[in-house]
């Protein structure tokens, strides 16, 4: 008799708990609770701070896929299960946009950045601007790869302004993101390098900064983002889309050495 109440009871708990699990969406609506984020490596620290205020607003986890713009637009291109895009840079969100890849109500640009010259930290090259890259005594230059990553597409925009490009092609040392640029030069493997001004703000001391790029130098620094067409949660995607935007997104963003979103 004691055995038939017995399994009366754990049969009554288990009830209870399947019906508590479908309440709460449970294990059945894992992309409700998590989402994927593919941005550009120069948002890293922003958007990791970003990613914990959405957590803390929305209780949802975050995944960040971190890399160069270009790459990562073809990540979504070919498919890869993403909910949101950052770019640093017009051209990948606006091809991916021509595919009919994102979901365009849900566009918006939310921040602007600068090139920076940067040299080691003990480096004994006195540089004060751009064209004196061609100096005789600079023999490696890093700098992202223009194929993929939208700070090498600005870099090679300035080249051309200054009428560097030639001169300066066999010192390029070509790197996968800013990232790996800024690394190159903090171990000092480069004589100098190009980097945004908010990695240049990251490396802090590490490095010493010679020269800021100016409006007539390249076009217009842009970070658009936008949730992927294909997201199995648009709905809480937008939400992240929101918060980027937001007053405190902003201030996060600033914190770290962004700019506001170009005008033009």
């Amino acid at each position: 008799m004691r055995t038939g109440r017995k399994l009366l009871l754990l049969f009554v708990i288990a009830m209870l708990m399947l019906a508590s699990c479908s309440r709460s969406g449970g294990p059945a609506a894992p992309a409700d609770d998590e989402l994927t984020v593919s941005a550009a490596i120069s948002l890293k620290d922003a958007f990791d701070e970003i990613g914990g205020l959405y957590t803390q607003k929305t209780g949802r986890k975050i995944v960040f896929n971190y890399g160069a713009s270009g790459v990562l637009q073809k990540q979504i291109a070919s498919g890869a299960p993403i909910d949101v895009f950052a770019s640093a840079g017009d051209k990948q969100m606006n091809e991916l946009s021509a595919n009919g890849l994102i979901l365009e109500s849900t566009r918006r640009d939310f921040a602007g950045n600068r090139l920076v010259l940067i040299v080691p930290r003990n480096s004994q090259f006195d540089l004060s601007r751009f064209e004196d890259l061609g100096n005789e005594q600079i023999n490696k230059i890093a700098v992202a790869n223009p194929a993929t990553v939208p700070a090498g597409q600005y870099t090679n925009e300035l080249f051309a302004k200054k009428g560097l490009i030639e001169s300066l092609r066999s010192k390029l040392i070509l790197a996968e993101n800013v990232r790996q640029v800024l690394d190159y030069v903090i171990r000092d493997e480069v004589d100098a390098g190009i980097v945004y001004q908010t990695d240049a703000k990251a490396a802090g001391d590490s490095v010493r900064v010679c020269a800021f790029s100016t409006a007539d130098d390249h076009d217009p620094i842009r970070y658009p983002i936008a949730v992927v067409a294909g997201s199995g949660s648009a709905g809480t995607a937008a939400d992240f889309v929101e918060v980027v935007s937001s007053p405190e997104g902003r201030n996060i963003l600033q914190k770290y050495g962004f700019d506001g979103p170009p005008k033009n």
